[in-house]
């Protein structure tokens, strides 16, 4: 694990703070329902969770993007989403202590997803996230992960040098983002992970919980404060 000045730590929020799978599936599978399909299997919907609309869809019907229909089933998906995204979803088991955690350490913290603002500005205060410090959504800005971009906006509200963040995400793209900002990445091997093994991203660190995250920091406290040898 590289050593930096650890000043802040920054989440995705699906898959690696909040259980939201729930939720998005029962929004795709309602439009499955309407067009006259049985709902798809849930242990095909949650690991592409993540990557939202375009995943989700993709598993339940089989379309991409520029494919017919695809727009129509989006726009549907996104506005079902919306009515009703706060009903199962719940933080991690063990995300709670670990913001705990980050707080009794002095240290800042938020919230980088590829999530629209109009989804990410209702679901964070009622799933137990609004005390995060910042909220860069996915279009904060004028592109998403995995461009760097919306962790270095992330750093730069939260008034500290990226190097100083570590990025915490269920997803390559997270970690392909982390590395683009210079950030230490962890990979959040409880969340969804998509459809691949977490050991191939290169993350810096692969955590099976977060309270492993936890123990990291401590670590990385306890050793930044030791002096150096002569």
């Amino acid at each position: 694990m590289q050593s930096t000045t650890l000043r802040a730590i920054l989440f995705d929020l699906d898959g690696t703070l909040a259980d939201t799978a729930p939720d998005l599936a029962t929004a795709v599978n309602h439009l499955r329902v309407a067009r006259g399909l049985p709902p798809a299997p849930y242990e095909l919907l949650r690991p592409v969770a993540s990557a939202g609309a375009r995943g989700l869809i993709s598993a339940a019907f089989g379309l991409k993007p520029g494919d017919d229909a695809y727009e129509e089933l989006r726009a549907a998906f996104l506005d079902r989403y919306a009515s009703a995204l706060a009903v199962e979803s719940r933080l991690f088991a063990g995300i709670a202590e670990l913001l705990t955690g980050l707080t009794d350490h002095g240290l800042k913290w938020g919230i980088v997803t590829n999530k629209a603002a109009r989804f990410t500005d209702l679901l964070v205060p009622q799933i137990g996230l609004h005390e995060a410090q910042c909220v860069v959504s996915g279009d904060t800005t004028a592109h998403p992960k995995p461009h760097p971009a919306p962790l270095l906006e992330a750093a730069r509200r939260l008034a500290v040098a990226p190097q100083d963040c570590w990025y915490v995400g269920d997803d390559l793209r997270d970690i392909q983002a982390g590395h683009a900002a210079g950030m230490m990445t962890i990979a959040a091997a409880w969340g969804y992970c998509g459809n691949a093994e977490p050991v191939t991203w290169n993350a810096d660190v692969i955590a099976d919980t977060p309270l492993q995250v936890l123990d990291l920091i401590r670590e990385n406290m306890l050793e930044t404060s030791r002096p150096n040898s002569i």
